[in-house]
């Protein structure tokens, strides 16, 4: 397994606290779409009561039920009943009676969202006078259930730990710096979330949507002119972005990319997510890519001339894994040091795979590629080295022998022998 410094055994430490200080908010419920969320009542086990009414908040449950209701409900420990809410903030306790009247359902442990794990790679390194990615740190947890309360709750440079528990209209989405955004009970962001101007943020366990699901043309700024690449990225991480974490996320069909990092960002690490698309073709447009869809998951630098970009775009992607229907860019590289060890391709029918573009030095360790074309593609004007990988069943380039780099970090690469199996039940939300 990877290693961590003892700065990131608190962070994860700090994590815990925050999701027990969760539960004790009374978060509960179905994620639901733009704020339709439902919440019912207390577990009788737990002493959860029954009634649809508020009642009195209590350590133990009561037949009247602690809270819940048609209107918001109170934090409590307490058991407590409820079947709606109409402000879109689940109303549900019980999570320490011992008796009480029977109730519908107790706590959903979907509120509770997987422990952070560890954060390694370049978004653990100082630098760009910030000492690693801490997001919102243990700022209280708000949870929402709207577009728009999640818009407001992300935005700016406040710290913030924002629990999103729905599955939001489509639209756009500007994260500010220092926030710790976390998904819970299957949340779904669409259309396109852009980290732009900002510093010190982590995504968990969130899916992101792009507009372009099997056809481009369902994105705002989709061109016919131009075709698929005038849309919007899935993620954006963009305008010298720094210290930026997406971990546990699955993120598909962005209308141009699935998640792009370009204009001087840096100190990123991209783990444990998921990337792939619907299938869908490219065919008008002075960019058209025909039957390739411009599936092109994951840009790095988006020219060899973007003076900003030197000396940045230093990027680790560990645990990830590319696949349905992902034709290209896994990633596609300018610049940066980047780091690619311990992922997963199972993209069929691709172009290529793990490229090294201009000026980009790439160290490509312990990762597995399986039923794929081109899995390594140094370019003539880029420097990758390739140690320890598995290939089966590919065809093309499997050898790269340049310099690479050192990671000014500490870990150490997981064995490949049951990591494709790791990654297909680990990768994406949980």
């Amino acid at each position: 397994m990877i290693n961590s410094t003892s700065r990131q055994r608190s962070m994860m430490k700090s994590f815990s606290a925050l999701t027990l200080l969760t539960v004790l908010h009374g978060c509960s419920g179905q994620s639901s779409v733009d704020g339709a969320a439902t919440a019912t009542g207390g577990d009788a086990a737990a002493g959860g009561g029954s009634s649809a009414t508020a009642g009195t908040p209590s350590v133990v449950g009561d037949a009247a039920g602690s809270f819940g209701g048609p209107t918001a409900g109170s934090p409590t420990l307490g058991g407590g009943g409820g079947t709606t809410n109409a402000a879109g903030v689940a109303g549900v306790g019980g999570v320490a009676g011992v008796a009480g009247d029977s109730g519908s359902v107790g706590m959903k442990d979907c509120m509770i969202p997987p422990v952070q794990a560890p954060l390694f790679g370049w978004a653990a390194v100082d630098g760009m006078n910030q000492n690693g990615t801490t997001g919102g740190g243990d700022a209280t947890p708000q949870l929402v259930t709207t577009l728009e309360a999640f818009k407001a709750a992300v935005s700016g440079t406040t710290p913030a730990v924002v629990y999103l528990n729905a599955k939001l209209a489509p639209g756009a989405i500007s994260i500010g710096s220092n926030k710790t955004i976390v998904g819970v009970c299957g949340a779904e962001i669409r259309g396109h979330l852009g980290v732009s101007k900002a510093v010190n943020v982590i995504v968990r366990n969130l899916t992101i949507v792009g507009y372009g699901v099997g056809d481009c043309t369902k994105d705002p700024a989709f061109d016919a002119a131009v075709g698929c690449s005038s849309g919007a990225d899935a993620v954006s991480i963009t305008s010298q972005s720094h210290h930026i974490w997406f971990d546990h996320c699955d993120i598909a069909d962005g209308t141009d990319g699935n998640l792009d990092i370009n204009a001087g960002s840096d100190f990123i690490t991209i783990s444990w997510t998921k990337f792939h698309y619907s299938p869908r073709t490219d065919n008008v447009g002075n960019d058209s890519t025909g039957a390739n869809g411009h599936r092109f998951s994951n840009l790095i630098g988006s020219s060899d001339t973007v003076a900003e970009d030197v000396g940045h775009l230093n990027v680790t992607w560990h645990h990830d894994w590319w696949a349905d229907n992902v034709n290209q860019r896994m990633p596609r590289t300018r610049r940066g040091k980047i780091h690619v060890v311990n992922n997963l391709y199972t993209s069929v029918g691709d172009s290529y795979c793990t490229n090294s573009g201009f000026e980009a030095h790439l160290l490509v360790e312990n990762n597995v590629y399986n039923g794929v074309k081109n899995p390594l593609s140094p370019d003539a004007n880029g420097d990758m080295l390739a140690r320890a990988n598995v290939f089966s069943k590919t065809s093309g380039t499997t050898v790269a022998n340049g310099t690479g780099f050192t990671p000014p970090y500490t870990y150490a690469p997981e064995p490949t022998d049951a990591l494709a199996a790791s990654i297909m039940s680990g990768a994406g939300p949980h």
